[in-house]
């Protein structure tokens, strides 16, 4: 993990390079091009609000705020998790030159759609002020907050990366999976309407990004702090998971260039 850094940080300026190009190439090409960053979001939500006021009659309140909240976050860890499946195995015109540093072709997706969750924030902010709902000083815990998904959300596409190398099924799997994941995911409701504690502790357990999605409607929604202790554990638990995955790139790093 150490030395992953440490190149991570030797080759920033070919992370930069790399998360810029895909910044404007995203969307190039359309008429709207980096507004997409915005509408996307806001399309989902909005399909996702009419479904559940008008159609299932949720009674949370501002529950379109509350909701958007949750999303820009799971957007960010969604489309990391699924692009960087594919990192390595789609990028074959890379991987073929000599000494090409590949624990950047994830961190470049992750960073990138990270920069997407930030330039989304000012319009969740606008939202939450055509609701009522403006920013407490408990978003001094937004940094965290950040740093652990980051740290979650890296360690998991260096598995996934490394993995679909020589396994290529595993991307579509891990697409089915994740819209499992996401309605198994306190997005679309409240972890309090779920009535048994004890299965709010499983969903707590098992799904680590129900502490995260909590954590940040805690902040926005809530105005309160997140709870510490399910953060702390998984801060914990992120960089063991962080340090186990970069092992397993590391391991099978110089086998890439030949599999794909």
């Amino acid at each position: 993990m150490i030395r992953l850094v440490r190149e991570l940080y030797q080759y920033r300026g070919l992370l930069l390079s790399l998360v810029q190009r895909e910044l404007k190439a995203r969307y190039r090409g359309s008429f709207l091009g980096f507004l997409w960053t915005f509408l996307n979001p806001m399309l989902h939500m909005m399909v996702y609000a009419l479904l559940f006021t008008v159609v299932m009659r949720n009674n949370t309140p501002n529950y379109a705020y509350f909701m958007f909240v949750g999303l820009l976050p799971w957007i960010w860890f969604s489309s990391s998790i699924g692009g960087g499946a594919s990192a390595i195995s789609d990028r074959r015109d890379l991987m073929t030159k000599v000494r090409f540093p590949a624990q950047v072709l994830p961190t470049t997706v992750v960073v990138t759609n990270l920069c997407n969750y930030v330039l989304s924030l000012p319009l969740m902010f606008l939202m939450g002020a055509l609701y009522g709902q403006w920013p407490t000083w408990h978003i001094i815990a937004f940094p965290a907050v950040v740093l652990i998904q980051l740290c979650f959300t890296t360690a998991l596409t260096y598995i996934l990366a490394a993995v679909n190398v020589t396994f290529r099924d595993l991307q579509h799997i891990v697409m089915n999976l994740m819209t499992l994941w996401f309605f198994a995911t306190p997005v679309l409701f409240q972890l309090s309407t779920i009535h048994s504690e004890r299965m709010r502790m499983l969903v707590g357990l098992v799904n680590p990004m129900s502490i995260i999605i909590t954590s940040y409607q805690a902040m926005f929604y809530e105005h309160r702090l997140p709870d510490g202790e399910p953060l702390l554990i998984l801060a914990v638990c992120s960089v063991a998971l962080l340090w186990a995955s970069s092992s397993i790139f590391e391991a099978r790093r110089e086998e890439f260039a030949e599999s794909i």
